[in-house]
């Protein structure tokens, strides 16, 4: 029963459901967790990309990509791209799910917050200052560094072996709550176009109390630049040789 596909969308389902989760308690008002800010943020993100990528696994994804940007790195690393097209429905559906439970868990909270930006950032990212081709930049450059430094975690260069068994995600929980912390301020860090797209598309069609638009003019920056950072990584990666 279980395969790979059904793999990355329940792994990227859990991961939405998580990380949109703490942005939801943390933003939304009357929530317990209110205004705890950007350190709870952060490290619930972490753990949302651990609990996911440990779902990935168990349920037949050894690869746990959860992430399209993930996926064509690597992709771009090994040369095989038969992967991408499917592993990419797969995310984009689990994400949107996982929002939409998010919805359903705090859906008294949705009529309390007045705050439209705030709801919409509990499904997607916006920038803290909008500049097209910064925040595109600071999409890239974070990007990057998570598909590149995911490389190395698991590169026979460094342990022939790989890390120890049940090991790797919490490596990768890490490094993601550095990237949330050294480098999500401009853009709130999407690093994964999944993450962003689909939560983006359910905030669009779900009758959320009170919400505004979903901001589709900024929607390409966080789709386009992880994309780029990651193939640059992939890029990378194989140019010296790390596998």
């Amino acid at each position: 029963m279980n395969s790979p596909i059904l793999g990355e969308f329940l792994g990227t389902m859990i991961l939405l459901l998580l990380g949109d989760g703490v942005v939801a308690a943390v933003l939304l008002k009357r929530s317990k967790e209110e205004g705890s800010g950007w350190m709870v943020i952060a490290a619930g993100w972490s753990f949302a990309v651990m609990a996911g990528v440990f779902t990935a696994i168990a349920c037949g994804s050894s690869d746990a990509h959860l992430n399209p940007a993930v996926t064509i790195g690597f992709a771009m690393r090994d040369g095989n791209f038969a992967k991408f097209g499917p592993y990419l429905v797969a995310q984009i559906l689990g994400a949107m799910v996982g929002a939409a439970l998010v919805w359903l868990h705090y859906f008294p909270h949705w009529k309390e917050t007045p705050d439209t930006a705030a709801k919409l950032g509990c499904f997607c990212t916006a920038p803290a200052v909008r500049n097209s081709l910064s925040n595109l930049l600071s999409e890239i450059i974070a990007t990057f560094v998570l598909v590149f430094v995911v490389g190395a975690v698991f590169s026979k260069n460094v342990s022939a072996t790989g890390p120890a068994a049940g090991l790797g995600p919490y490596l990768v929980g890490s490094l993601v709550w550095g990237i949330g912390l050294s480098l999500g301020g401009p853009t709130g860090y999407a690093i994964n176009p999944a993450r962003d797209l689909g939560p983006r598309i359910a905030h669009a069609i779900l009758p959320i109390a009170g919400k505004g638009g979903s901001d589709w003019g900024y929607a390409p920056i966080p789709v386009i630049g992880p994309l780029i950072g990651g193939v640059l990584a992939g890029v990378l990666l194989r140019v010296l040789a790390i596998s």
